[in-house]
Order: C-alpha cells, then structure tokens, then sequence
C-alpha cells in the first residue's frame, strides 16, 4: 500500500510555493537534505515525478502541479481539524485570519474591530488585506480561514453569507455644474471620463457591469490600487467615479466633490462572508458576520448615510 506522510505532504507544499529546495527547507526548519530526502521518498511511493531539478531551480511536473494543488487542500482540511479541536467549546476565540478586500478594509474595519475587542476579547485576529482572486486563493490553500468582500464568488469549495448591499453613488468635481432634480443614470457616465481602480480589482468590474461598458476608452485608472487616489483625482477635476456609501465618510472628507444618488434601482454591490464548506467554524464565521452588519447598521457610517440619502437628488449637467 502506497503510504504519504503529512511531513512529505507539509514539505512538497513548502517546495511547490517557493519553487526552491533552500527556501522551502526554511521555512519548514528544517535542513535542506532532510527536506530532499522527504521529497524523493514521496515521489518514490507515488510512483510519480513530482519535480523537475534544473540548472535554473525547480520545477514541478504537470503532474507535480495537480499533487501540489490536492496537498494545499489536505493542509487545510486538518488545520481546520484542529481549529476544531481548540474552539469546540467556544466563539470567536484563539486565531483567525481574515482576508479583506482593499475597497472595505479601510472603511468596515474601523467600526468592526472594536466591537470584535470588546466582545470576544480571546479573539487573536489576524487582516490580510488585497484583491479577491488572492485572498480566494489562500483561502482555499487553507491559508485564511474567512474572507469580508463583494458578493458573488462562487466555487464548488466555498460557502457565502450576504450580509447588506452597499450603493454607489456618482462623485463629480464640486466646480461642476448641476441642474435639475432628477438623479444620475449610467447614460450620463458614457460622455464622461470615468476614473476607476486598477485590473484585478472587483470595484472596477462592478462599474463597469452597471455602466454597460463595452468599451473603456474612456475609462482610465492610473494604475490606481486605493480609492483615495481615484477621489483625489475627481477633486482636482480629472474625471468623475462611483464611489460605494461605505467610503463617504472618509472619502469625502476635506476634498472638493459632490456625491450625487443614481436613479432607481440604484447601483450597489453585495457585501459578505465567504469560508470553506468543510470548514468547522460556521458558528465563528456567522458570529462576525452578525458583527459586521452591526457595525454597518450602527458605526459611524450610519449617520452619513442617512445625511447622504436625505440630500435633494440632483443631474450633473453639461459644464
């Protein structure tokens, strides 16, 4: 019977990460042999060539590529054993790691972690911060526990939780000229130059989907990655962008825009939680996830909301 051990498993992932026996020996504390020999003992059993050793490093196999990919999913089946094990008895205590996407983070975290804080003061959290297809990836390699950002994603392997819809509004220069009383529509942005976040961000793609778009001559994102930049480059005059309700409290502060409401049914995006099926930490997971929107519902965000909503919708006209 073909026998794997965890430690070959542990070290195979470690070397299909770093591509690099040093390294990965490292990083697993172990000597660079040692770490060889589990390797070789493992293709041995398998019976399979996992890499390929050239002059230029290491390489893995096609073959190499698929056992790495099932290795990454065998690591994260038993760190949630064991996850399970420390937390049966308990809530939102010990680590977590939590991946966010860059367009929240900044906005949902401030009102969220000291609520975390206060109520569950075991908790030991740890934010990953950066674009979707990452944190999804790390997440199913069993390298995050739960995901916070824009809904859907879906995958045969994850489990989502909808937690609110977050609108868009349409930020325009303040020296811009308004008129009228009815409220933007997605036609107006096509005449105008729409300034968004960077390839790879789901922001982008998400106005671009409500604009209908097709082509996005007009739309430039100066290889922007924070929405900071893109506002600061609609106060000084250079564009116009969406900019989602949870960033008005920040975004809006101190800069020369105006925030105009969309027309019905208004542009917004679906904020959520995202964890792996087999995962054992529901209850965790939907624990923040009651968090969140309570930090949505009642954080400061909540006022500036109900101010935003409250102002006479407006058209932004020809300048």
């Amino acid at each position: 019977m073909t026998q794997v051990t965890l430690k070959q498993i542990r070290y195979f992932d470690a070397l299909a990460r770093e591509l690099h026996f040093g390294r990965a020996a490292d990083s697993c504390s172990v000597t660079q042999p040692a770490l060889s020999m589990q390797i070789h003992e493992m293709e041995q059993n398998l019976g399979l060539a996992l890499v390929e050793r050239t002059r230029s490093g290491v390489q893995l196999t096609t073959k190499g590529q698929e056992i790495a990919a099932r290795c990454a999913r065998i690591l994260g089946d038993v760190r949630d054993l064991v996850a399970y094990a420390q937390h049966a008895n308990s809530i939102l205590a010990g680590a977590l790691r939590l991946g966010v996407i860059p367009s929240v983070a900044p906005y949902l975290l401030p009102p969220l972690l000291p609520l975390l804080r206060e109520a569950y003061p075991d908790l030991e959290l740890h934010v990953r911060e950066t674009q979707t297809q990452l944190l999804t990836d790390e997440l199913l390699e069993g390298k995050l526990d739960v995901l916070l950002l824009a809904l859907p994603l879906k995958h045969a392997d994850l489990t989502n939780r909808a937690l609110f819809e977050d609108k868009f509004l349409l930020a325009v220069p303040k020296d811009r000229k308004l008129s009228g009383r009815v409220r933007a529509t997605k036609e107006l942005i096509e005449h105008e130059r729409l300034l968004l976040l960077e390839e790879g961000h789901c922001l982008r793609d998400q106005a671009l989907t409500y604009c209908s778009l097709q082509q996005v001559n007009a739309v430039n994102t100066f290889g922007a990655s924070s929405l900071a930049t893109i506002v600061e480059m609609v106060s000084a005059g250079f564009g116009i962008t969406l900019l989602p309700e949870m960033a008005i409290g920040i975004e809006e502060r101190g800069r020369d825009i105006t925030l105009v409401r969309f027309v019905e049914p208004e542009p917004s995006r679906t904020i959520g939680l995202v964890w792996r099926s087999t995962s054992p930490r529901t209850e965790d997971f939907e624990e923040l996830g009651r968090l969140v929107t309570r930090a949505w519902k009642e954080g400061p965000m909540a006022a500036l909301r109900s101010t935003t909503r409250a102002r006479k919708p407006v058209t932004a006209g020809g300048s």
